[in-house]
């Protein structure tokens, strides 16, 4: 794969492009010197060392551009490291978040499951059906399963409310008779003890009759 496909940063294209020619005009500086060699007693001639000497100054320049590109382009590419590690931060800031997310929503739907399957003490209480019930508030015919158990629990709660009430008069009622009852034996108690006083008092009387008569 060539580094052109590779580098995709127009930057470093231009870095890698500046090298290319740069290569280029040594190996043609390199092959112009080659091919006008002379003999170490010989002397170059004039045109060949000018067009030479300007081959070399070309290089020198673009060497030196190279240079100067290759300065920017290490600190580009140190400021991309950076800027890249900063984003890999971040991604896995995110990506932490992520499965922190993930996890609170498993433990949520397992909550949620949980409620959905726990036996609720309401769902025991003995209500009336919902056909009786909404034959009695049929104003509630319209409302939702959720207000329609609200509102069933709440009938249930007035009527037992209501029996309550009602037992606590019976039994006050009841405790009512029961003192009566009392007082009344109590009473009668009294009496027979009255009685059996009357009854031991008058035998003397009832002798003296017997013997009189």
């Amino acid at each position: 794969m060539a580094s052109g496909e590779i580098v995709q940063d127009q930057f470093l294209q231009s870095v890698l492009l500046a090298s290319t020619q740069a290569r280029q005009k040594c190996l043609d500086l390199v092959d112009s010197a080659e091919r006008s060699a002379v003999p170490a007693s010989q002397s170059l001639p004039s045109d060949t060392k000018l067009r030479l000497s300007q081959q070399l100054r070309q290089l020198n320049g673009d060497l030196g551009s190279l240079r100067e590109a290759s300065r920017e382009s290490i600190l580009e590419v140190r400021g991309t490291k950076q800027s890249t590690a900063e984003a890999r931060q971040e991604i896995d800031r995110l990506h932490l978040q992520l499965q922190n997310l993930y996890y609170e929503e498993r433990h949520l739907r397992g909550e949620i499951s949980a409620c959905d399957s726990y036996d609720h003490q309401y769902q025991q209480l003995p209500l009336i059906p919902v056909e009786e019930f909404l034959n009695l508030q049929p104003d509630q015919s319209q409302s939702d399963e959720r207000s329609l158990m609200f509102a069933r629990i709440n009938h249930e709660l007035a009527e037992r409310e209501a029996l309550e009430q009602r037992r606590q008069e019976l039994l006050k009622r009841k405790q009512g008779l029961i003192a009566d009852n009392k007082k009344r034996k109590d009473d009668l108690a009294s009496l027979d003890k009255d009685l059996e006083t009357f009854i031991d008092a008058a035998k003397p009387i009832q002798k003296l009759f017997e013997k009189q008569y």
